[in-house]
């Protein structure tokens, strides 16, 4: 009776190796594909050299603007990891600077949180499950709003952020400078055999953009299949044991997967479902903002200092909202208290969670966009 149990252990582990190698295959797959679509992006941009560079590093100019462009383009494409790789690629290009490239990271932060709101709209039929999941939805985006609202006019009057990066970059992360003869790009040979055989420049930045979203998508899929995420049941049974630890694997699992976007839109029907609260929902939050700046990091790799310098701008930001919203004994109660209020107000009015959402993301940007024409 042994040999058979025996037998289907083995089997077991035999499956569960196979998947864990093939896992690590797709993922090295997808990080390669990372790697070379930033690297491409940086080529195209070099070749534009005009009209496309001119344009965003016009708007990346006017600090305002560079906000509500990381924020717009950042909803549009819902990812956060595609905007923030995009301003490195510009950097290393040299169409933008730190200080320019802050500010639209810090839209692309608040535009991520786009995509929990919209998970937390499919409950609007539902009234008291879409009051907690609006309320869920919204903490993520007024965590991201009130860190803007700190840190944007520190770094626009006084270049804080990116003053900090930057010293803490040179400091412990400096890259050797490149000559001008030597192309400091880990997929060089490659990103020059293909922008050779790729005549326009447009159709470069196309692939290149298309890569990269391409790869994120991938990671997504690989990592969310490792880690169980696909099931809410089991992602709540070992994510929420308490605060602390919702935390650590809001950044363990954000990490993984490089999307924020994923992990903390899965928090929202929880919330919405009375399974977990929101502040087991919201310590899981603050750990997948945490979580999402390792696109940046990958980003950076073997490229520049200049990308390093907005990789670690990219991690102050999120790191010092969560000192701020998540150990300071009063601030930390105002994100929740203007979640739970927006929660509370879908009771009397339905469409304030779609006219928040609406406003915030689209109705603003445009209009200043406009503004600024």
């Amino acid at each position: 009776m042994e040999a058979p149990h025996n037998i289907t252990l083995g089997a077991e582990n035999f499956f569960s190796w196979k998947i864990f190698f093939r896992s690590a295959i797709y993922f090295l797959i997808g990080l390669f594909i990372f790697l070379f679509s930033v690297d491409l992006m940086v080529s195209s941009l070099h070749r534009l050299g005009g009209t496309a560079t001119e344009i965003l590093s016009s708007a990346a100019s006017n600090p305002f603007l560079g906000l509500f462009v990381g924020l717009l383009l950042t909803a549009l494409i819902q990812s956060s990891s595609a905007t923030t790789s995009l301003a490195i690629a510009m950097m290393v290009a040299g169409s933008i600077s730190l200080s320019e490239a802050v500010p639209v990271m810090m839209g692309a932060n608040i535009g991520t949180t786009i995509t929990s709101m919209l998970v937390s709209l499919s409950f609007i039929n539902h009234k008291k499950e879409y009051r907690r999941a609006v309320a869920t939805g919204s903490y993520h985006a007024f965590f991201n709003i009130l860190t803007a609202l700190i840190l944007f006019p520190l770094e626009f009057y006084f270049h804080s952020l990116s003053g900090l990066s930057h010293f803490l970059a040179t400091t412990f992360f400096s890259l050797p400078t490149p000559t001008v003869q030597e192309n400091f790009s880990l997929m060089g040979p490659l990103v020059h055999f293909v922008s050779e055989k790729v005549n326009q420049a447009y159709w470069l930045a196309g692939v290149s953009v298309l890569l990269l979203l391409g790869s994120i998508l991938f990671f997504r899929k690989v990592i969310t299949g490792v880690i169980g995420v696909g099931s809410q049941e089991k992602f709540h049974r070992v994510f929420f044991k308490n605060e602390i630890k919702s935390f650590v694997w809001g950044l363990l699992s954000t990490a993984a997967i490089r999307s924020s976007s994923v992990t903390t839109s899965l928090v929202v029907p929880l919330a919405a479902q009375k399974k977990i609260k929101l502040r087991q929902a919201a310590a899981f939050i603050l750990g997948a903002n945490i979580g999402t700046t390792i696109s940046a990091f990958i980003a950076s790799a073997f490229n520049s200092n200049a990308a390093i310098d907005l990789a670690i701008a990219h991690f102050l930001f999120n790191f010092i909202g969560v000192i701020f919203f998540f150990q300071t004994p009063y601030l930390k109660t105002i994100p929740y208290r203007l979640a739970a209020g927006l929660g509370r107000l879908t009771l009397h009015y339905r469409l304030a969670g779609f006219l928040f959402l609406l406003v915030i993301f689209f109705l603003i940007p445009f209009f200043l966009l406009y503004l600024s024409r």
